[in-house]
């Protein structure tokens, strides 16, 4: 990969972005088009600099990821519709500095657990509040699922929150007869990724043979809570088909560019595998 002064910019935010996959999944892409463009990782403690940086050296266009993907949008000139009901940015793309925001993680969630089952009258739990879990909880509802939003917390202001702008239910982690109960279960808190990999939102003891079992954790591919259900004879989706997915998406904002499928999924599951 060869850079100049004509090279775009791109690049992930966020605390940590260690663990990151997008620079090889992006790089390969835009090597494999020929694309003058160039994705790096950037550990941001202070993202009013940050955005102020990108800004100034006009950046082509940046993922966000946590704990920044509610904070940023304070820092744009305009904000996609879809984002905004979600309440949470995941893109940004920069066009003649102007910073506008999108989000394609409810895209990538939607299109990768639909392959797997129809959302629509399903009972759906999803365990966590954070950015991640604004886009899934718009994702299901827009698609006419039953939503309930657990959290760690019994008295959590943040879950109810979110749980009144979805227009759902809300109850702490504790309650696990609502993940026995449901459909479709999903973890979008940080359980089960580096160092909590030893973690789980529901024992297999809660799980039962034939729901879907979806975990937005990438890193390791297989987290325990998907090992347990896939021994439970749940249905099992990784985090790595919403992250390549929501990805593509990404790809085309900053490019306008078809990007190459099976490339970008091969080096997904190449790096994952280590």
């Amino acid at each position: 990969m060869q850079t100049n002064v004509n090279t775009r910019l791109c690049g992930i935010l966020g605390k940590p972005v260690n663990h990151s996959i997008s620079p090889a999944i992006h790089n390969a892409a835009f090597e494999a088009l020929a694309l003058n463009y160039v994705y790096l990782a950037f550990h941001v403690d202070d993202l009013e600099g940050a955005m102020r940086g990108m800004r100034a050296l006009n950046v082509r266009g940046f993922s966000v990821t946590m704990p920044h993907k509610v904070e940023v949008i304070r820092y744009l000139d305009d904000i996609d519709p879809i984002a905004q009901k979600i309440g949470a940015v995941n893109t940004v793309v920069n066009t003649d500095g102007l910073l506008q925001g999108y989000n394609t993680d409810w895209l990538g969630f939607t299109r990768s657990l639909e392959a797997v089952t129809p959302i629509r009258n399903k009972k759906v739990v999803i365990a966590g509040t954070g950015g991640a879990a604004r886009a899934l909880g718009f994702g299901i509802t827009e698609k006419g699922g039953t939503l309930t939003i657990l959290n760690r917390s019994e008295r959590s202001s943040a879950a109810a929150a979110l749980a009144a702008e979805l227009g759902c239910d809300w109850g702490p982690l504790s309650r696990k007869s609502t993940i026995t109960e449901a459909d479709i279960v999903v973890n979008a808190t940080l359980l089960g990724m580096p160092p909590y990999e030893k973690m789980t939102i529901a024992d297999a003891a809660y799980l039962r043979a034939g729901q879907v079992v979806y975990d937005v954790v990438y890193n390791p591919l297989e987290t325990r809570l998907l090992r347990e259900a896939a021994a439970k004879g749940c249905r099992v989706v990784p985090g790595s088909e919403m992250l390549l997915l929501q990805a593509l998406a990404q790809f085309e904002l900053w490019t306008g560019q078809t990007p190459p499928v099976d490339l970008m999924r091969t080096i997904l599951q190449e790096r994952l595998r280590g």
